[in-house]
């Protein structure tokens, strides 16, 4: 795709993401805008997240950022790790704990990891699992590093 077509591309999107009444058009665009791997989208998916009140919207953002993998994006993740987590574990959204986790591993930000140690102890063997394959990616020395401190 030419530098043209991505723009245009991209702009599309990012009208769909903000004007689209429907649900599924705007996770479709936002599905689409992490494709692209444009770091100026980052900016543009965290004013959607403000203001996005669908859960699969919300979903498809966060994993447009990890696409994208920008470090910027981080913290925003991890407000939503911190949101599920004040939540009793029954209670909380598995789907988006599963996303969180991936999108974070794919940025590689180690600022991530103190927050996603909590779900080292998670009872949900699968979280388990994918948090310590977070930790191998982000850090692979984690077990190390642990111990020394």
């Amino acid at each position: 795709m030419d530098q043209k077509t991505q723009n245009e591309a991209f702009n599309s999107y990012v009208k769909i993401l903000f004007n689209s009444l429907g649900w599924k058009e705007r996770a479709f665009a936002a599905q689409n805008l992490g494709q692209l791997k444009e770091g100026r989208a980052t900016n543009i998916l965290a004013r959607a997240l403000k203001s996005e009140k669908d859960d699969v919207v919300i979903n498809r953002i966060i994993e447009a950022m990890g696409e994208i993998k920008d470090p910027k994006a981080t913290m925003l993740i991890v407000n939503f790790l911190k949101q599920e987590l004040e939540k009793p574990e029954e209670d909380q959204n598995k789907t988006r704990l599963f996303i969180v986790i991936e999108s974070l591993m794919k940025i590689g930000d180690k600022r991530a990891l103190e927050h996603l140690g909590i779900l080292l102890d998670s009872c949900h063997s699968d979280i388990r699992k994918l948090t310590e394959e977070a930790f191998e990616c982000i850090d692979p020395k984690w077990k190390l590093n642990i111990k020394s401190v």
